[in-house]
């Protein structure tokens, strides 16, 4: 099976798809608890469960990222030990 995306464009959504999962997760966690960073201004949201449903979507976009990019990745490093010369 051929990688579809460049092994750079594949690392690099890898490490972005990790770090949005975990900045996500720690703020849809701190709306669904209603923490008073998060829900104690007049500016906020009315319901942070909401909130917290619609980023815990983003991460599970997120996820799905990071399982096809960890897969074109891993598709990359396969291919290049079989040491073929590719000349595209």
């Amino acid at each position: 099976m051929k990688p579809v995306v460049s092994a750079f464009n594949a690392w690099s959504c890898v490490v972005v798809s990790a770090f949005a999962i975990i900045i996500l997760s720690i703020l849809g966690a701190l709306f669904k608890t209603d923490h008073h960073s998060m829900m104690g201004s007049t500016s906020s949201p009315e319901d942070g469960g909401a909130v917290a449903a619609s980023i815990f979507i983003a991460v599970a976009v997120y996820a799905a990222f990071l399982v096809f990019c960890g897969f074109q990745a891993l598709l990359h490093i396969r291919h290049s030990r079989r040491g073929t010369i590719s000349l595209n």
